[in-house]
């Protein structure tokens, strides 16, 4: 009974192991988190064999979603894709789900919920012990679960941790489902969120066994991590396809000199934000020459070519606002309260929303709902006619001045959603819901919310406008100005033609840096291409490190100029608070270092670096930080650094910065994979290493039984023994002196009395007399056979041996014989077993006596097990039949299973008898070895087995008659425990050999 509980046990236990491999391959396999949920509710009602298993996710206004799940024979009814309010899970449960990890038991039937925390709600470290909280069901959860037909449940909420700096800007939640807690010694926060729950629904009461629970636990914690890097993977994949979209409409920006396509990019704008129309208001350049040629919006909001404003550019597309008769502006843009934005900003108000704007004091003008800004109503009748609902303003900046703004409109939308059952919404719940029916919700005029992912592309797609604009304008101006005077348009044309290539390479150095995700190629593409580009003759990557202190990192050097890889800058010879203005941004060009404002020390150290004029461009990576900066140097002699240069390096930067911080995104993705591979790889390692210390435990535990009952017993049979054999002497002797006696009597007394003489027949008194002497021999034969089976157990059991001394060898090889004595006579199926002694004269050898009593008993008696197994099957050493067989070779030494052409190898000690027969042979190899040979002419292993004989519980026998654990074992003992080796060479048919080759010291 014992037995077949342990088994249930550990095939329990291995059913747990199991899932959890399972879940962590397929979490290996896919950053997909739906199949991953998927196959987790599958894996995980199979092994509880629950009714359902459900997973739920929070929103973000606390309502609930069910988005996997798994029901058992439909015994209850699917809630996919239903929401549940944020009113059925109470504040107070969802701060203990986060801060306490705490797991919830429910058990209907009798009334009761246990609570199960596994984090100190103070600090978030672990408990010390699993605890566990009994409490009565409250009547209003035990009506609620009634009514979904469940009577028992269990609940293992599944976090979501972030970890950020100190410093960092990101946005932090302060619900009751989250918490952040601050690890001092790093420096960081740790920001966990209630991403959802693991319910276990059951529609009959059943207890929960803490194995299952903690089986559900670690499946928890492997979803934590796939959902991390989901969501990870989701933020990747949204960040290409916003840069993708950038790219598309730069290039229809930088169609050309005059093919700037600004209606064809707004279009494309508001289709990438999947709005219902756009604008595009361009102030109008302050020169003679034609206005930007492309489709304006009268007041009737009609598409004409032929009204022209000249005070402003308008480009619209899609659904467009109607300004009421009364108004005398011709666009919304063009009304005071619109330029005072635009122009002035608002100040010291925080009514409507907005957004900062990196160089610039007019922040992004963010409105969800235009009906709820009380400084918006004056502009409100334009948008009656309308769906509009939310706008986007984006003011567009050129050289530090207004040019315009970039406006995307969004229609109201009605919004649809299924429900487990009708609620009031205006109300908590108060009583719990009788019916989980879908209930279908419908919410008309709606406003989109602007999310932060969207106002930062539409930031970057205005930053490619602005430039674009900015770039045409100065096209427009050349133009201007060649129409007045001849010798500027040159010089002007000149000028624009070095603008625009330099547009061509930025656009070309973008996509270079942009098609790798590696951090040094990117940087080593931008030097070399800044080299190139400027004409100047070294161009170096200066990169900051924790403190103020950094070195150079890549470097392109042009001729024979010095190389300054890896160059710290001395923090002495810059003058205090430089380094703040390269965080602001500040772009730094030095002329000549001998006319610039420079402090000795400084100049000394560029020229010490043979610099004659550098340029300074700040990088200005993640959350405001100062990542670097890209320096060009010009050592031949003094350089103008142009304004257009300066413009050009710093777009390219603002390129290069997005794409270092998309490649430190991928490493850190690559790490974090990297890092889950190992985990995944010590858990498999750990699970091996518990299975053979398992094996090795249960293995020493048994031959430590024995050997304790093989000294017992020896020590028992000692003392009786030791008695009847000091007494024998004795009993002989009296024996002796009673025949004489009566000897003496006949002689002298020959005619004894009647009585007497009756007596001595009846006895037989010759009889006797002779054969009396003979019992006391035999007797004492008997007692010495005893002693020398007392002996020979206590040398096997070595109990007195467990430390390492020298023993002899021999000696534990025979007391292992003698104690399979029993098997090694003849049965009645088989003939006795000859053993065939081949001993070599050998000197103690210091080893674990007990131990390698052990291995030659597992080895002899694992070879009276192939010599019975080979009579049952009729397979039989023929002799003659060893001169062309080639056996199979396998040794500790080595990891693959070769054959070897046993006459070309050592002697092999396989017995070549018809009858059954285990050969051993002792043999000193050199004067630090000594080697034991174990060989019968059983039936021997197949080669396609030979290579597991070693693995713990693998057996070549029948059901019953073994564990596979004794050569697992005896390879520890040989290999691990004396640092030796353990061969075996073996041909079936025909038998198999051991060979043990251990150290004297």
């Amino acid at each position: 009974m014992q037995l077949t509980e342990n088994t249930q046990e550990l095939n329990h236990k291995l059913d747990r192991e199991i899932l959890v491999r399972r879940i962590t391959e397929r979490i290996r396999q896919s950053l997909e988190l739906e199949d991953i949920l998927t196959s987790t509710v599958a894996e995980v009602r199979s092994f509880l064999k629950t009714d359902r298993i459900m997973m739920y996710r929070f929103s973000a206004d606390g309502s609930g979603e069910v988005i996997a799940e798994s029901i058992n024979n439909n015994r209850l009814p699917s809630l996919k894709g239903l929401h549940f309010p944020a009113d059925d899970i109470p504040p107070h449960a969802r701060e203990m789900y986060v801060s306490m990890r705490q797991r919830t038991i429910v058990d209907v039937n009798s009334g009761t919920i246990v609570l199960s925390p596994l984090d100190a709600a103070a600090t978030g470290e672990p408990l010390a012990k699993e605890e566990m909280h009994y409490r009565s069901l409250d009547p209003c959860h035990t009506a609620y679960l009634m009514a979904m037909g469940v009577q028992s449940s269990f609940i293992v909420p599944i976090l979501h941790r972030r970890i950020v700096s100190q410093n960092s800007k990101t946005e932090i939640c302060q619900a009751p489902a989250c918490v952040t807690r601050y690890e001092a010694k790093n420096d960081r926060q740790t920001h966990i969120e209630l991403w959802g729950l693991l319910v276990s629904h059951h529609s009959t009461p059943r207890n929960i066994l803490q194995t299952d629970l903690d089986v559900v636990q670690l499946v928890a914690d492997q979803l934590s991590i796939a959902i991390g890097h989901s969501l990870l993977l989701q933020q990747t994949r949204s960040q290409a396809a916003r840069e993708a979209t950038v790219s598309r409409i730069a290039a229809l920006l930088y169609g050309g000199q005059a093919n700037i396509q600004l209606q064809q990019a707004l279009e494309a704008t508001v289709t990438a934000f999947g709005g219902s129309g756009g604008r595009l208001y361009l102030n109008s350049p302050k020169t003679n020459s034609e206005q930007l040629s492309a489709p304006k919006l009268d007041r009737e909001g009609t598409i004409t070519a032929a009204q022209r404003d000249t005070n402003f550019e308008l480009f619209a597309t899609g659904e467009q606002p109607k300004l009421p008769e009364w108004e005398t502006v011709r666009a919304i843009e063009a009304h005071p309260l619109w330029q005072q934005w635009l122009t002035k900003g608002w100040k010291n108000t925080a009514e409507i929303p907005n957004f900062p704007v990196p160089d610039s004091q007019f922040p992004v003008w963010i409105i969800t709902d235009l009906y709820k800004e009380p400084l918006f109503r004056v502009l409100v009748p334009a948008f009656k006619p309308t769906q509009i609902r939310g706008l986007l303003v984006i003011p567009l900046h050129y050289k530090q001045q207004v040019v315009g703004c970039l406006t995307i409109f969004r229609n109201e939308i009605d919004t649809e959603k299924m429900w487990a059952g009708r609620f009031d919404s205006s109300a908590g719940q108060i009583l719990p819901r009788q019916s989980f029916e879908v209930w279908r919700e419908i919410k008309k005029g709606q406003s989109p919310e602007w999310k932060q992912d969207e106002i930062e592309q539409a930031l970057a797609i205005s930053s490619q406008f602005s430039a674009a604009i900015g770039q045409y304008l100065l096209y427009q101006q050349v133009q201007a100005l060649n129409a007045n005077l001849e010798r500027q348009v040159l010089e002007r044309t000149a000028q624009l033609q070095k603008s625009l290539d330099f547009a061509q390479v930025l656009t070309r150095v973008r996509d270079q840096i942009r098609s790798s995700l590696d951090l040094k190629t990117i940087l080593q593409t931008i030097v070399r291409e800044v080299r190139d580009l400027l004409d100047t003759d070294r161009t170096v990557i200066y990169q900051f490190a924790e403190g103020k202190q950094g070195e150079v990192v890549v470097e392109a050097v042009r001729g024979e100029w010095q190389s300054i890889l890896g160059l710290k800058s001395p923090q002495e010879c810059f003058p205090e608070g430089s380094d703040c203005l390269y965080r602001g941004g500040r772009v730094r060009a030095i002329n000549d270092i001998y006319t610039e404002d420079l402090t000795p020390c400084h100049r000394d150290f560029l020229e010490n670096l043979q610099v004659r004029g550098s340029l300074i461009v700040p990088m200005i990576g993640k959350n405001s930080q100062l990542w670097g900066l890209l320096i060009a140097h010009e050592c031949a002699g003094p350089r103008v650094w142009e304004t257009a240069e300066q413009e050009l390096l710093q777009h390219l930067v603002a390129q290069a910065v997005i794409a270092i911080h998309q490649a430190e995104l991928y490493q850190e993705s690559l790490n974090a994979a990297t890092a889950d591979r190992a985990k995944a790889q010590q858990l498999a390692k750990t699970v091996t290493e518990l299975h053979n210390t398992q094996a090795q435990l249960i293995q020493t535990e048994k031959m430590s039984s024995l050997g304790q009952l093989v000294a017992g017993v020896a020590h028992e049979i000692n003392n009786p023994v030791n008695f009847i054999y000091g007494n024998l002497s004795h009993a002989s002797e009296y024996t002796k002196d009673l025949l004489c006696l009566v000897e003496l009597y006949r002689q002298h007394y020959p005619n004894p009395h009647p009585e007497i003489s009756e007596c001595s027949e009846a006895i037989d008194i010759e009889f006797l007399a002779e054969d009396l002497p003979k019992i006391l021999g035999s007797m004492t034969v008997g007692v010495e056979r005893i002693r020398q089976l007392v002996v020979s157990l206590r040398n096997f059991s070595r109990s007195d041996r467990a430390e390492k001394k020298g023993v002899d060898i021999h000696e534990g090889i025979d007391s292992t014989l003698l104690i399979l004595q029993h098997r090694i006579k003849a049965q009645s199926d088989r003939a006795t077993v000859e053993i065939i002694k081949e001993y070599g004269n050998l000197p103690l050898v210091e080893c674990y006596a007990s131990s390698l009593n052990q291995v030659f008993m597992n080895l002899i008696g694992n070879a009276v097990d192939a010599l019975e197994m080979g009579e049952k099957e009729g397979f039989m050493n023929v002799p003659g039949k060893w001169t062309s067989a080639a056996a199979t070779y396998l040794s500790s030494q080595k990891q693959a299973v070769e054959p070897v052409d046993i006459n070309a190898s050592t002697e092999c000690l396989i017995p070549d008898f018809p009858s059954p027969c285990i050969r051993i042979r002792t043999e000193l190899i050199d004067e630090k070895t000594v080697r034991i040979c174990i060989a019968d002419n059983g039936h021997g292993i197949p080669k396609e087995l030979i290579s597991h004989i070693f693995n713990p519980f693998f057996t070549t026998k029948p059901v019953g008659r073994g564990t596979g654990l004794g050569l697992s074992i005896s390879y520890q003992i040989v290999v691990e425990k004396h640092q030796g080796v353990l061969n075996c060479v073996s041909q079936p048919g025909q038998g198999t050999q051991f060979s043990i080759e251990i150290p004297l010291n």
